[in-house]
């Protein structure tokens, strides 16, 4: 039996399909993972997200400490609630994670980790914050809910406090506000506009009944990731780790290479790297014959050598399968995937595929 979040309860009865991920029993589906995924890209849908780790940082050297820590520079960050995505990265410019940060006060930041890899990111996270005297708690004692749609903010409100209300739906992509005991942040992990909520455990429960009744289909981890690959969104463990830097996982952008004196972990390999012409490419791909992309697949170019699917599937929106990949380097526009012995066409692809519910394949390239 594995970890359990405050909502389990409300999966057994909701009869959904539960499965281990990253050592916590989650809902897979809740009986069609197709219509939970349609139901986010076309009105509203609510995950559990409750087993994703949140981390409080605090100290005077809090901004130092994050500056040397993660690859993104959080000074950007100028305004309480504002959020950033980034990498936490190793000596060799590898991914140990990636992670959002919320600048929640003068000296405090919160992380968001991913589950899978919880022990390993406090032990990193706190085996660096001793030089800078900042402590990291893990607020285990919290709660998380995604709510995600085109109508999902219009519907979560009447489940957050009426004096937050106007504040909540006033907020801009990647911001958060400190409503009563609750965070809310205007972010997400599916394509699709809406809310993260972090909350007592103890009021899970109440919330997740109020948005089923307020009309907010309940989603499981099928169509989340069904709508992150869509989204063109990476997945620790899968589309990254250790061995792969950003600047061959499609997350360039999250590299703040100014000032150039801010000394982050991996600058210095990645610098290395960024100067090398055969970075291989992080791509999406579009496949042109009947079948399915799946992970681990092999994918040849004519002239250029082999790479592999990192994440691959059957699109809901597009109705066709899709993949992220990453390949050789150089200019090229076609491959070929190996599915059971048989090459198959795939035609290269911008990423995302899908965002805010419209379909964006029709340029060729690399992610962005």
């Amino acid at each position: 039996m594995g970890s359990r979040t405050p909502l389990y309860d409300k999966h057994i009865a909701a009869n959904a399909r539960i499965v281990d991920f990253g050592g916590w029993d989650m809902p897979l589906h809740y009986g069609s993972q197709k219509e939970e995924h349609h139901a986010v890209r076309r009105h509203a849908g609510v995950f559990d997200v409750s087993h994703m780790t949140i981390v409080d940082l605090a100290g005077r050297r809090v901004v130092e400490f994050l500056q040397y820590l993660v690859a993104n520079d959080v000074a950007k960050l100028k305004d309480h609630g504002k959020a950033l995505y980034t990498c936490m990265l190793n000596a060799d410019g590898g991914i140990i994670d990636d992670l959002i940060i919320y600048f929640m006060a003068d000296t405090g930041y919160r992380l968001i980790v991913n589950a899978a890899t919880r022990e390993k990111d406090l032990a990193w996270i706190r085996q660096q914050a001793v030089d800078f005297d900042v402590a990291a708690e893990e607020r285990a004692e919290l709660s998380m809910l995604a709510v995600q749609g085109p109508k999902a903010r219009e519907l979560a409100a009447g489940c957050i406090d009426a004096g937050f209300r106007d504040a909540a739906l006033a907020l801009k992509p990647f911001t958060g506000v400190q409503a009563g005991d609750f965070f809310i942040a205007r972010t997400g992990y599916t394509g699709e506009d809406g809310w993260e909520i972090c909350m007592p455990a103890a009021d899970a429960p109440g919330v997740w009944d109020c948005l089923l009744a307020a009309g907010v289909a309940p989603c499981g981890l099928g169509a989340r990731d069904t709508l992150r690959l869509e989204a063109g969104m990476n997945l620790y463990g899968t589309d990254m780790d250790e061995s792969v830097s950003p600047l061959e996982a499609g997350l360039n952008w999250t590299i703040a290479w100014e000032p150039a004196d801010r000394n982050f972990i991996g600058r210095k390999a990645l610098e290395a790297q960024r100067a090398k012409a055969d970075n291989r490419r992080f791509v999406g791909l579009l496949l042109e014959d009947r079948g399915v992309l799946r992970n681990h697949q092999k994918v040849v170019v004519e002239g250029f050598g082999e790479g592999e699917i990192t994440s691959g599937g059957f699109s809901p929106t597009i109705d066709r399968s899709i993949a992220l990949a990453r390949l050789p380097a150089g200019d090229y526009e076609r491959a070929k995937v190996d599915v059971r012995g048989k090459l198959l066409n795939v035609r290269i692809v911008k990423t995302p595929f899908v965002r805010n519910g419209e379909i964006r394949i029709d340029t060729v390239g690399e992610t962005q």
